[in-house]
């Protein structure tokens, strides 16, 4: 990354309580181990999401707690990502060490994956703060911001062969 800037530490109290949540619920046939494993693959993120062109794993496998990657947003905007919960085919977590681009002041995502009768429940929630300066323009991006998060969530089915069904769950 040639220029970066550094974010905040991120945790379980920030993804609950930012003021930019976002929370998908995605119902899936796949098993939880299934996908897990596209959540993990090389291609993770790029070959479901269009607004996400580049991942690159930067911890050798078995990924676990301290694994890292570099995830490229629409080919300009890099994020250095660091898993700190890493629990196989039931839960993955991460905080954004830094980004590319300057304002931002933390950012995470959590992804949990239930057993259900069908298959699996996946539940993304991704969390946002911005430097003061950004948050007018975040509350103005909130619609733009769900929309693209929907689509990152939902994408994972057809990953995996599925049709997703989607249930937004709200802040």
């Amino acid at each position: 990354m040639a220029r970066k800037y550094a974010l905040d530490e991120s945790d379980d109290t920030f993804l609950a309580t930012a003021s930019r949540r976002y929370v998908h619920n995605v119902d899936l046939s796949a098993s939880p181990g299934q996908v897990w494993k596209a959540l993990c693959d090389d291609d993770a993120l790029v070959s479901w999401s269009p607004m996400i062109t580049r991942v690159e794993w930067t911890s050798p496998r078995p990924f676990g707690v301290d694994a890292t990657r570099v995830v490229t947003l629409a080919g300009a905007v890099r994020l250095e990502e660091r898993f700190y919960r890493w629990n196989v085919d039931e839960r993955m977590t991460f905080t954004v060490d830094a980004a590319s681009i300057p304002g931002l002041r933390r950012f995470a995502e959590d992804i949990a994956l239930e057993k259900t009768t069908g298959g699996t429940r996946l539940t993304w929630t991704f969390a946002l703060e911005g430097e003061p300066v950004l948050q007018p323009l975040l509350w103005l991006l909130d619609p733009a911001n769900r929309l693209v998060t929907s689509g990152i969530a939902r994408g994972i089915g057809r990953r995996v062969g599925d049709g997703p069904v989607m249930r937004e769950a709200r802040k």
